[in-house]
């Protein structure tokens, strides 16, 4: 069943940039950063935080005193009398939120939800968990990013196995794939063009970057860093990123640091939060599956096929596309199975392009959809990504 009263306000929501890991937000503390950025935010559109009975905290990358997580975020932007959940679900983790502060408006349980992601891939923790049976003792650790983006416990791949896997079962080859890291990179400039015009519609900017004091301002951030420059005779001279595979660098995304945010509530609150009218955003339905052992890129078609079901629409229905595209292979994969042009799908670019932060990119990318809808009249959007554990979420919105 659709969602019948949950509601975006119309520019009620906020991305920072990306940076690339170890890069400008290397060192600041995701949450603390989160919150920071939320207040300021939240002034700027002239909400109050009085205005939200609930805050809905996603993250995937511990930081220190985390374990508080949502109580802890919705004190540090002044709303200490609130709470709420704490959720990760890897790469699915913005749509899982979203999914659930929806639920929450349409129980009638809530009526206003600050959904805030955020994560720091960089310097992610190193965790050591006792073991006194090992041999000496000695506990078991692991490096949190890269351990897991490694090795899958279950499917016993690395993620960019999992795209050599389906790029090898739907006959996916590099020529492919390069062509469409090229293209979402030409796309991606159509944002930067006009002084970032589009960028700027919903990007907090500029950032001033702080040191550990939190007293000297030791960088300014003003866009997305990170973003390598892409031309085909590039991506042509690039290596395989494993042996014998068709997966480079180039066609695949990268870790970054960043965060985001929505707020999910009821269709009048959002016409009092909107900063048009005019313009109403509902969250109709969600999605989310599973794909064979192994075969991540290939999740977001189930997932999609569950939220245009439960939406009671079709592909054709559906105007403006965004994806969470780690690999190029992904979209490649998605265009041909739900019969779309791959060149239709992500307008002013994605992730593949502008970095992954975890738990913010889909946030971005729903952000990103809405605003393009908003450009191009309205309708149907969509939004789906992959995530670890050979899943996908998918969300459709409707703009009027």
């Amino acid at each position: 069943m659709p969602f019948h009263n949950a509601y975006i306000p119309y520019g009620a929501y906020w991305s920072t940039p990306f940076c690339r890991w170890q890069g400008s937000f290397g060192h600041l503390h995701s949450l603390r950063f989160a919150a920071d950025v939320a207040t300021r935010a939240l002034t700027e559109r002239k909400i109050s935080p009085e205005t939200f009975d609930g805050l809905f905290l996603g993250m995937t990358v511990p930081q220190q005193h985390s374990f508080y997580g949502a109580p802890w975020a919705a004190g540090l932007i002044g709303a200490p009398g609130i709470s709420g959940p704490t959720i990760g679900h890897a790469c699915a983790t913005s749509g899982q939120v979203i999914a659930n502060a929806a639920m929450e408006i349409e129980l009638g349980t809530h009526s206003a939800i600050l959904c805030l992601l955020c994560d720091r891939t960089s310097n992610s923790p190193h965790i050591y968990y006792p073991n006194p049976l090992g041999v000496g003792g000695i506990g078991d650790k692991e490096d949190w990013i890269w351990d897991n983006f490694g090795r899958d416990p279950y499917a016993k791949n690395s993620m960019v196995q999992t795209a050599e896997n389906v790029a090898k079962k739907a006959g996916i080859d590099r020529i492919a794939q390069d062509e469409v890291a090229l293209m979402r990179y030409q796309q991606y400039q159509d944002a930067l063009k006009d002084d970032a015009a589009f960028l700027k519609r919903f990007m907090v900017t500029p950032i001033e970057v702080k040191d550990a004091s939190g007293r000297n301002v030791i960088n300014t951030v003003a866009g997305d860093e990170g973003v390598f420059p892409t031309t085909a005779d590039g991506l042509a001279k690039l290596k395989p990123a494993l042996e014998g595979g068709t997966v480079t660098f180039g066609t695949q995304t990268y870790a970054a640091d960043g965060s985001a945010a929505v707020i999910v509530t009821t269709e009048e609150k959002a016409a009092e939060l909107s900063k048009d009218r005019d313009v109403t955003v509902r969250v109709v339905s969600y999605g989310q599956a599973r794909a064979d052992k192994g075969f991540m890129p290939a999740a977001n078609v189930p997932a999609t096929r569950q939220a245009l079901e439960r939406a009671g629409i079709g592909m054709t229905d559906v105007k403006a596309v965004k994806t969470h595209n780690p690999f190029a292979v992904n979209d490649i994969y998605f265009a041909r199975e739900m019969k779309i042009d791959v060149s239709a799908m992500n307008r002013f670019g994605s992730s593949l392009v502008w970095g992954h932060p975890q738990a913010p990119t889909g946030a971005r990318l729903i952000i990103e959809l809405i605003e393009e809808l908003v450009q191009t009249g309205g309708g149907y959007g969509l939004f789906t990504g992959c995530a670890a554990g050979d899943t996908a979420f998918a969300v459709v919105v409707l703009v009027n």
